[in-house]
Formats: structure tokens, C-alpha cells, sequence
């Protein structure tokens, strides 16, 4: 669907402009612009609050009827912290087994879920089966992220995060020891020909670079660091991946690493740190969040077989 922009709408939001044209909701429309099916003078819409002029040409890929997203269900049953809020953004302390959102095989009792029973406002912000979200962390990954109140606020943080303006910090565990105490790893990461669920470091993948840290090795019972790691991109799996790609797998990861020694049973990985410039006061933000206790538990175990390695403060 195409359609020439006349006097009448001349100044309106292009998101408004697709909603008139097509009978789609606007967070209907978010979904579309986020997987570039809007476009502008035939260049792809990456901001829903833009302003179209008189002549202009805005096109829609519609979708076909059973690609249309159905809207969540609010949920007040999902339980997670609420760490920061304010009329623009939320930030989530997002405890282990939550999905952020829906996808394959998970369609009910998500994040997303949740932060509409909480912040109803938020159905109107971005893709409709992902309101608000800004980033997402794997199902059983803890900690922080943050999540829009506005579409503005939404914007604002997807550009910041594209652009490496927020800054985000991981604690992890991996068996053995980089061989540099600190490093970048930049590889390409994209999904694997054998198993459609994994990622793996391919020359076709798209760009990814971790940054790591060792903040302390051990020898019992088996070789083993934790690592503070820091994204310069967001790639699925990215830190499974690459800390797999320079020999130092996850702990507790069986899908890229080695099975933990304290039978934790999930990647020991936590989401620790996160600061950015606010959408509205450019002031700027900082959260930390401990590790969960079965992530200190493991760690205590740890360092309580190897008392000679002088305990890290992470922050």
C-alpha cells in the first residue's frame, strides 16, 4: 500500500499517517517499522514519530492476516522487580526462567505480560508483542534491562543502544582461564546451519564484539574464572558464544559450555550493571544488581576451596 501525503496531512507522525492508511492499530504499525515494512520516500522508517510533509510517499508492506499479532493478555501473575521508574522508562531486575517476551515455544507469562498488568500504557508502545521492550536477556540469565513507558523513550534508548550508548556489564563464571587477563573478542556471530536454536561464529554472521575482564581464577575443583563482560552489540547468545570461541564455556551453559560443579543448572550469567542518559533529562543513570543466590552461592563454593585467591569486589 502506497499513498501520496496530501495538504491535510502535512505534519503528522508517519506511524499516525500508516494507522489512517491501512485500519492498523499504531502499535500495529510499531511492529511493521520495526521489521522495516514502512517506508518514506522509499527509505525505510526507523522512527515512528517522524513528521511526513505534503508530497510525500509513505508505503506499508501489509501483512498477510495471520502474520498480525494478536495483543498480550496483561498478566499480574509474573513476578519481577521494578529497580528505577519514571514517566519515560522502567528498569527490571529480571529474575531467573522469565522470558522477556513471546516467541517460539513461549506465548504466555512473559515480562512483557507482566509490564502491562503493571504499566497498562505501554500496549501503545513499539512492537505489539514486545510493548516497551528495549532490549531482551535469555530466559535464564538474570538482571537488569530496560524497558519504554513511551514511544518517544523507545526511540531514544533503540538508538542509544545501537549506537553503544548504553552501557551494559555482565558477571560470569567460565571454565578455565582466557589466556589474557583482559581482552576483546570480535567475531561475527549468525544462527548455525546444524541447529536452527544456536548461534555460532560465522564469517556471514553479523558484527559482535565482547569485552572481558578475569576478576579471579581458580584451581578446585576444577580450573575456572569469573569474568566481567561488556557488549559493544547485542547478538543473541553473544556472550555464550564467544567466551565458547576462546576456550572458556559458560559454566552451567549446555548448550555452548560445560556443566557447573555445584549442578546450578543454568548458564552462570548475570546482567550486574547498566548506565545510559535518561530520554527526557539527559541526567545520567546507573543500576547495579547482586547476582542471585544461586550464582553466590556458586561463587562462595569457590572461593571456599581455593582460600589463597584473594576475593574481587566487582563493581
Amino acid at each position: 500500500m502506497r499513498e501520496e501525503i496530501p495538504n491535510a496531512l502535512d505534519g503528522e507522525r508517519v506511524d499516525r499517517v500508516a494507522a489512517l492508511m491501512t485500519g492498523l492499530s499504531r502499535s500495529a504499525i510499531a511492529s511493521l517499522i520495526s521489521d522495516g515494512k514502512v517506508t518514506r520516500n522509499e527509505e525505510r522508517v526507523v522512527d515512528g514519530s517522524g513528521r511526513v510533509t505534503e508530497g510525500d510517499y509513505v508505503a506499508v508492506e501489509m501483512p498477510v492476516e495471520e502474520e498480525l499479532t494478536k495483543a498480550l493478555t496483561p498478566d499480574e501473575s509474573v513476578e519481577f522487580e521494578v529497580v528505577h521508574e519514571d514517566e519515560a522508562l522502567i528498569v527490571v531486575n529480571k529474575p531467573i526462567g522469565l522470558v522477556v517476551h513471546p516467541g517460539a515455544g513461549r506465548n504466555d507469562s512473559t515480562l512483557a505480560h507482566g509490564l502491562l498488568a503493571r504499566y497498562p500504557e505501554v500496549a501503545e508502545v513499539g512492537a505489539v508483542e514486545r510493548p516497551g521492550i528495549v532490549h531482551r536477556l535469555d530466559r535464564d540469565t538474570s538482571g537488569l534491562l530496560i524497558c519504554a513507558r513511551t514511544n518517544e523513550a523507545l526511540t531514544y534508548l533503540s538508538e542509544a543502544l545501537s549506537s553503544r550508548q548504553i552501557h551494559r556489564s555482565y558477571l560470569t563464571m567460565v571454565a578455565g582461564c582466557p589466556e589474557a587477563p583482559t581482552g576483546t573478542i570480535e567475531a561475527p556471530i549468525g544462527r548455525s546451519r546444524r541447529s536452527r536454536t544456536r548461534m555460532t561464529v560465522t564469517e556471514d554472521g553479523r558484527e559482535a564484539r565482547t569485552h572481558y575482564e578475569v576478576l579471579e581464577t581458580w584451581q578446585h575443583p576444577d580450573p575456572a574464572s569469573l569474568l566481567r563482560c561488556t557488549l559493544d552489540t547485542g547478538r543473541t547468545h553473544q556472550i555464550r558464544v564467544h567466551l565458547r570461541a576462546i576456550n572458556s564455556p559458560v559454566l552451567g551453559d549446555s548448550t555452548y559450555g560445560k556443566k557447573d560443579p555445584f549442578g546450578v543448572g543454568r548458564p552462570l550469567l548475570h546482567a550486574a550493571e547498566i548506565s545510559f542518559l535518561h530520554p527526557v533529562s539527559a541526567e545520567q543513570m546507573h543500576f547495579t544488581s547482586e547476582p542471585p543466590a544461586d550464582f553466590s552461592d556458586a561463587l562462595d563454593a569457590f572461593r571456599a576451596q581455593n582460600p589463597d585467591v584473594a576475593p574481587s569486589s566487582w563493581r
